[in-house]
């Protein structure tokens, strides 16, 4: 072998030594940066699961909130109901007292006269019925004619109680 031969295979050697490097270089750069990433990658996993826990609990928060919400308003309409039934029944019941006093005679009914010289059209009170109220006259009415103004009065106040019920759920539901 001749001594360019030589170099020139020392030549070689030395590019082949110096690519190995080169490569041996390159994989270390690899697993460094393949390390860096995969941490940086953990981080940002860990960085996105505090964000989804945080809207996680903030989701249940509200919901418990609405939950409780609406089960105070169910509490709420309930009792409002209780109350409403309680009124309806004790109405009910004193209008049902009262035709009972009517039908027994126990207590009449009787309107103010309105007395108008200029007509010349007085009812006459039944005797001994009418009394004097400030100089006014009263005039008993008849016991069926007072029934049907009791119950006119019933679903009045039936009507009215009702009313009171539906404005309360209406408050409470909009709350």
């Amino acid at each position: 072998m001749t001594s360019v031969q030589k170099l020139a295979g020392l030549v070689v050697l030395i590019l082949l030594l110096m690519a190995g490097a080169a490569g041996v270089a390159w994989q270390i750069q690899d697993w460094r940066m393949g390390k860096k990433l995969s941490e940086q990658l953990s981080a940002q996993n860990a960085a996105h699961q505090g964000q989804l826990d945080t809207i996680t609990s903030e989701a249940w928060r509200q919901q418990k909130a609405e939950q409780d919400k609406r089960l105070a308003t169910e509490q709420q309409l309930a009792l409002q109901d209780r109350q409403h039934t309680k009124e309806l029944s004790d109405a009910q019941r004193n209008q049902a007292r009262l035709r009972d006093r009517l039908a027994t005679a126990d207590v009449r009914l009787s309107v103010l006269l309105a007395e108008d010289p200029a007509s010349g059209c007085n009812v006459p009170a039944a005797s001994g019925a009418s009394r004097v109220v400030h100089a006014t006259r009263r005039v008993q009415l008849d016991p069926a004619h007072a029934q049907r103004i009791i119950a006119i009065t019933d679903d009045g106040d039936n009507a009215i109680i009702a009313l009171r019920a539906c404005q309360a759920y209406v408050r409470a539901i909009a709350r």
